[in-house]
């Protein structure tokens, strides 16, 4: 069995894997990383959940390794087509990067520029960016691209199905052309391909498995319902399910629209779109990751940004527009060869559309009849019918009387002196109320004559 350390990875790049218990290296890892070592340019494709982060960014943090950088002025450079992704990002390279003694910074939009201004002012090794956010900087003077020795796209046909691709080709027209290159992709067809000719040289090519061989570890339903809202309430029981699900619609609209139903129906649900603030967006996903907020409800965009352990059912609330998005949707569960479940809800005038939408993705699904209280629908999904007070909405705080009834059964530590606080504070609203009371028949005796 091929281990990290023979691939050639530093010594303590190594040792900072097997601490996280990250000890073999997955297929694409195993096949590319020497070639990037080597200094090749690669271009990578296979399945989301195939370990692509590491098999560009561990050979890029070694070649990093003992050169000074300056401010502003990266050695390093990779390109994510979301906030989500290049988060992710950030926080996989972290520790093997803080081994080596190298900074790893993140630039993306919907963060004040201000915060990656005074960032950059400090020397930054490999710096992970979203393309837009990363021109922004290079207009106001802060970013320059000249010292970047490698260079890694991710996900590049996300970027082209998102419009980015242009402002990708800017920024890499910025970077030395004599520099490394690895381009990673689900899909290598269409301007990627024209994108692989334009930048990479002679690249080395390695490919796990074609994007449909990702379905193989899952199980896919086509959930017959008989309208939109015998589909929203086969939604809500599926939300109520132990475990950590996500649920995609098409657009950010429907995303509230479900996060708010779900939640009046006490399901602890977070939504992430556009849209959202990047704080938001932040608290959302750390929530579903620990598990404190087990339904995550997404747009297309969040499809490749979300890798998070033991997520085992995928909803398809509303069918995806075409079929590559099914499979980037559908790659939230099953990772790293694991099982997982997959779903869509089906009204009747969209059965023939999800029909032709799963032949082109390569996917079988069984089809199943299904209300909210059929048994089928429990034994596919484990739904249930939600038993807990309606939530308000995510990022608030519980209304005041139900903070209220906990602090006076002294809950959280404290509560009973909240209680008596909350007391006292009501005795002193009174006697507020009681003395403009005194005070206003005083001014009515004035007004009348009396003394």
């Amino acid at each position: 069995m091929t281990s990290f350390s023979d691939l050639g990875l530093p010594a303590p790049v190594v040792r900072e894997l097997g601490r996280q218990g990250i000890t073999e290296p997955f297929p694409i890892q195993a096949a590319a990383i020497p070639d990037a070592l080597a200094g090749r340019d690669v271009l990578g494709r296979g399945p989301t959940g195939s370990g692509k982060t590491f098999t560009f960014g561990l050979p890029m943090l070694a070649r990093l390794e003992g050169a000074p950088s300056r401010p502003g002025r990266p050695r390093g450079l990779i390109l994510a087509p979301t906030r989500e992704l290049a988060a992710q990002t950030h926080e996989r390279l972290a520790g093997p990067a803080a081994a080596l003694g190298l900074r790893v910074l993140e630039v993306v939009g919907g963060v004040p520029v201000k915060r990656h201004i005074t960032a950059l002012a400090a020397p930054v090794d490999l710096l992970v960016a979203t393309p837009g956010r990363a021109q922004d900087l290079i207009d106001q003077g802060v970013l320059h691209l000249d010292a970047v020795e490698v260079t890694a796209v991710d996900e590049a046909d996300q970027m082209s199905d998102m419009g980015f691709l242009p402002q990708v080709r800017r920024l890499l027209d910025r970077t030395p052309s004599d520099g490394q290159r690895l381009l990673f992709s689900a899909t290598l067809d269409g301007q990627v391909d024209s994108l692989v000719r334009a930048y990479l040289t002679d690249p080395v090519t390695h490919s796990t498995a074609p994007a449909e061989a990702a379905v193989d570890t899952m199980v896919h339903y086509r959930l017959l319902v008989d309208g939109p809202q015998e589909r929203n309430a086969v939604a809500v029981r599926i939300a109520a399910r132990e475990g950590r699900t996500i649920m995609f619609a098409r657009t950010r609209r429907g995303v509230d629209r479900h996060v708010k139903r779900l939640r009046k129906a006490g399901v602890n649900a977070a939504g992430l779109h556009g849209d959202k603030a990047q704080s938001t967006r932040t608290r959302a996903l750390a929530g579903f990751a620990d598990g404190s907020v087990p339904v995550l409800v997404a747009t297309d965009i969040a499809a490749r940004g979300i890798d998070v352990k033991d997520v085992s059912l995928v909803v398809h609330v509303d069918p995806p527009a075409e079929h590559k998005a099914y499979l980037h949707r559908a790659g939230r569960t099953a990772r790293a060869g694991a099982g997982g479940t997959v779903v869509t809800l089906v009204t009747p005038d969209q059965r023939e559309e999800v029909a032709g939408l799963l032949r082109k993705a390569g996917v079988k699904a069984t089809d199943v009849a299904v209300t909210p209280d059929s048994p089928e629908l429990v034994r596919i999904t484990g739904a249930r019918q939600p038993s807990g007070p309606a939530l308000p909405p995510f990022g608030q705080q519980q209304p005041a009387r139900d903070r209220d009834a906990r602090d006076s059964h002294g809950s959280h530590g404290g509560g009973k002196g909240n209680a008596r606080r909350n007391h006292r504070g009501r005795g002193n609203r009174r006697n507020q109320r009681g003395g403009r009371g005194r005070r206003d028949v005083g001014n009515r005796r004035k007004r009348q004559g009396g003394s």
